[in-house]
């Protein structure tokens, strides 16, 4: 019943007042939740396994709570989800959610699942790809996993991530699963899973427009390639440069210092011969970035030739700021 109704006349006027804000609470939460597709009324939440889930005592959901959509650099969509997330406001119905969403992904091309597509450093097996789709260097992607849990967090990534474009994919932080009040539903061993399968799709979503290609599989298969006809006799100093071709940059200088840290304490006795870098670059994909972030990106890219190397000192501007050094 409506709280204008007989029901409520004559009662108090606080108790009135607390059945609008419950009845418009629970309103606007039911209409948030079946706008995104969330679990329906009349879903048989027990046809789904319970689970008992706790809050790390180390966790502090308070702080993740008074963190902005705009600092974590949340996509549209992205920042929908998090809030539906975080308004349910229970970490079973929470779980439950994502199981619902596991069951709700599309099934991904077998012939995508490839070595080239699947994420290292998962729990599960997982597996992500992503194509252009829109004029303005759109992304969409696809993706699967054998385990539940983790097909779920497949399946949140991509509808939040799918029908942006790179630079606004980079700007995500993953700081939003806490915020969401997923990660207390999360072992360690799945968070990192989650984290990695973040940076693959950033990854890919560089490459892909890098490349122009509309295919990241292809643009991998293309880059392979073109690496393995490279050579000048320094394969890190190659491969350095050749990747970071994929932040289009305006300008690029890599030294190898090698030389100056040859008795080196860290070197353990190890010839140093390609061992350590200074590298200068300027991009525009660093713009709306801050330094942390920059530098994780580069380290992204790098991700095969950084543990061939000692150490990587790392100036990475955009023009705006190159030009405004003077330089």
């Amino acid at each position: 019943p409506h709280p204008t109704s007989t029901l409520y006349k004559g009662g108090a006027p606080q108790t009135q007042v607390k059945m609008k804000i419950l009845l418009f609470t629970s309103t606007y939460f039911l209409l948030l939740r079946q706008s995104l597709g969330f679990i329906p009324i009349n879903y048989e939440l027990q046809s789904v396994p319970s689970v008992s889930v706790s809050l790390p005592a180390s966790t502090s959901t308070e702080s993740a709570a008074d963190v902005s959509e705009e600092d974590l650099g949340l996509t549209p969509e992205l920042e929908k989800i998090t809030n539906a997330f975080e308004a349910i406001g229970d970490d079973k119905l929470r779980y439950k959610q994502m199981l619902y969403m596991a069951g709700q992904l599309p099934p991904m091309d077998p012939a995508k699942m490839i070595p080239e597509n699947k994420v290292i450093g998962c729990l599960s097996t997982v597996y992500v790809d992503g194509k252009i789709v829109g004029e303005n260097g759109e992304i969409e992607f696809t993706g699967d996993s054998d385990g539940l849990l983790t097909k779920g967090l497949v399946a949140l990534l991509i509808r939040g991530l799918s029908g942006n474009t790179a630079e606004q994919i980079q700007k995500v932080d993953p700081a939003f699963i806490e915020k969401a009040g997923i990660q207390s539903s999360l072992t360690p061993g799945r968070n990192n899973g989650f984290l990695n399968m973040l940076a693959t799709m950033k990854k890919k979503a560089m490459e892909l427009e890098a490349s122009g290609s509309t295919d990241s599989t292809e643009q991998s298969s293309s880059s392979d390639d073109g690496e393995e006809e490279a050579g000048t006799g320094q394969p890190m100093y190659d491969g350095i440069v050749a990747t970071l071709q994929k932040l289009k940059p305006t300008s690029l200088e890599l030294t190898d210092v090698s030389h100056r840290h040859a008795g080196h304490a860290g070197m353990n006795g190890v010839e140093a011969n390609e061992s350590h870098f200074e590298l200068s670059i300027v991009a525009e994909a660093f713009d709306g970035l801050n330094l942390v972030k920059r530098h994780q990106l580069i380290y992204m890219l790098l991700g095969e030739i950084m543990p061939k190397i000692h150490a990587l000192q790392i100036s990475a501007l955009t023009p705006e700021e190159f030009s405004a050094r003077g330089e």
